[in-house]
């Protein structure tokens, strides 16, 4: 299976509270729901539908399963609001028991396990893993070479601070850019694999 990570994030690379208000407050951040000014249902709804279709199962963060958990199943009825209730979900989470994981089809993995299991998923046949959001999960993978996509809605706004995903660890890690696209509100829409090269 592939690890597929999908991110919102500014120019200056922030990846905090792009859907709400309340989503992620953390830090005093109060840009919550920057992302709605530059997305457009065809070609960055588009993105993310086509990312979707090759889903398999989601993998999130404790805080990021918890405002999906909170947000989709009442969205019932809508096509893609269906496909997230319905697929396959795993969330790392050192503090969320069993009991917990309302959310149909979830299941969790220990914080202290997350390395492991994401290898043993990689290792599996299937499609796509994707991981939304989840910025401190999205770094972990990033920074241990545990991903085979990166997709990014790079956004023309900054935001001066705020919860970043990429790893900063004095690391070079080269990529390969797959595709891109610009829509009219200055979205770019750009798909990375990691390079083979040297």
């Amino acid at each position: 299976m592939r690890i597929v990570v999908s991110q919102f994030v500014s120019l200056d690379g922030v990846v905090q509270a792009p859907g709400g208000v309340e989503e992620d407050t953390d830090g005093g951040f109060a840009h919550g729901g920057w992302s709605h000014a530059y997305f457009d249902p065809e070609m960055v709804g588009g993105f993310v539908d086509r990312a979707m279709k090759d889903t398999e199962a989601l993998l999130f963060g404790r805080r990021t399963w918890r405002t999906m958990a909170a947000a989709w199943p009442e969205r019932a009825g809508d096509p893609f609001a269906d496909r997230m209730n319905e697929v396959r979900k795993y969330v790392v989470t050192r503090t969320l028991r069993e009991e917990e994981l309302t959310w149909g089809n979830t299941t969790r993995i220990p914080g202290g396990e997350v390395l492991e299991r994401v290898r043993e998923l990689r290792a599996r046949p299937g499609g796509d893993i994707q991981v939304m959001g989840s910025p401190t999960l999205a770094r972990t993978l990033l920074a241990h070479g545990l991903f085979d996509e990166l997709r990014l809605m790079l956004m023309p706004v900054m935001l001066g601070g705020g919860k970043r995903f990429f790893p900063e660890d004095g690391s070079l890690r080269r990529l390969t850019l797959v595709s891109a696209a610009t829509n009219p509100a200055g979205t770019q829409l750009l798909v990375y694999q990691p390079s083979d090269a040297d």
